[in-house]
């Protein structure tokens, strides 16, 4: 059995912890039924994506983006659970089946567990955000530890759960935060951030998905979202990542992770620019944050052992 994940040319946590979690949760899971894809962590129940024939276990996948895949065939997939009851309602499943997202199971690898607190807050943007925008030098003017999501997996949950608070604009930097009982906020720089997915985790642990707005941080961000930065507004001339760093190789250079030391006057520059965007994720960082209740979470977990226990028996 082969786990199943989309990846990300950029690297995003929450997909590529799927290499090792299903490891931990189904151990020797690779060693039989070599003809079952394994469909889990991610926005994946994506026509797509799981195109072509061969059986296929769902275990807490998603729906978000594009049409699903016909999930009717039983003898072609096996549909355990999805990852909340807006999922299950687009598939035509009993909401029943809407559990919860499995990433929320990493809290319990040994590895994990009591871990110092190193960070008073942390900020965890999207993995777009984070490609385009200054989010590093913002986060050192407003106080706040940057985690970037395109970090290897482990490296970023270790600091999502050594932080006393997270400032998310990724989902699963919400995800994990509440799993590792470590409160949280919800932000969205843009209309560009999928709130269906991010409702269909939330009914299942009884939270709220109410992000507060900042402001994007860049030229770049602006217009790979297709919003405003200082007044100018790129909706209409919205661009992918890939083509705007064909026609603007300069915002790749600002964007790129490991770019050269910038002067004081291009460094001073971006902070003036980025000011908006300053001040709003600060002020995000000091509201009162949320977290699911304890025996809310437990129970969830307990259901999905179950599921779990269930495919165990039939697979193995």
């Amino acid at each position: 059995m082969k786990p199943f994940y989309w990846e990300s040319q950029h690297g995003n946590f929450g997909d590529d912890l799927n290499l090792w979690l299903w490891d931990f949760l189904l151990p020797g899971l690779r060693e039989v039924q070599e003809d079952v894809l394994l469909v889990g962590v991610g926005t994946v129940l994506n026509s797509e994506l799981l195109e072509g024939s061969g059986r296929k276990l769902v275990l807490g996948s998603g729906f978000g983006y594009g049409t699903l895949p016909d999930m009717a065939d039983t003898s072609t997939w096996d549909v355990r659970c999805v990852r909340g009851p807006l999922t299950a309602g687009k598939a035509g499943l009993d909401a029943a089946l809407g559990i919860i997202d499995p990433a929320v199971m990493v809290a319990e690898m040994p590895e994990f567990q009591g871990l110092e607190k190193l960070h008073k807050r942390s900020f965890v943007p999207h993995w777009e955000s984070a490609v385009a925008g200054l989010w590093p030098l913002i986060c050192s003017m407003a106080g706040l530890n940057y985690i970037d999501p395109r970090g290897e997996a482990k490296d970023v949950i270790r600091q999502i759960a050594q932080s006393e608070m997270i400032i998310a604009e990724s989902m699963h930097g919400a995800i994990l935060a509440d799993a590792f009982r470590v409160p949280w906020v919800a932000v969205a720089t843009s209309d560009s951030i999928n709130t269906f997915k991010w409702n269909d985790w939330a009914s299942t642990v009884g939270v709220h998905y109410r992000p507060r707005r900042i402001p994007v941080s860049s030229r770049a961000e602006a217009i790979i979202k297709g919003t405003r930065f200082w007044g100018v507004d790129f909706e209409t001339r919205r661009r992918s990542l890939e083509t705007l760093w064909d026609e603007v190789p300069a915002e790749r250079a600002v964007a790129a992770r490991g770019a050269p030391r910038q002067t004081g006057l291009r460094v001073a520059a971006k902070q003036v620019l980025a000011a908006p965007s300053t001040l709003a994720l600060w002020q995000a960082s000091r509201i009162e944050p949320q977290l699911s209740a304890d025996s809310r979470l437990a129970e969830r977990k307990e259901r999905f052992l179950a599921v779990l226990e269930g495919a165990r028996r039939d697979y193995f």
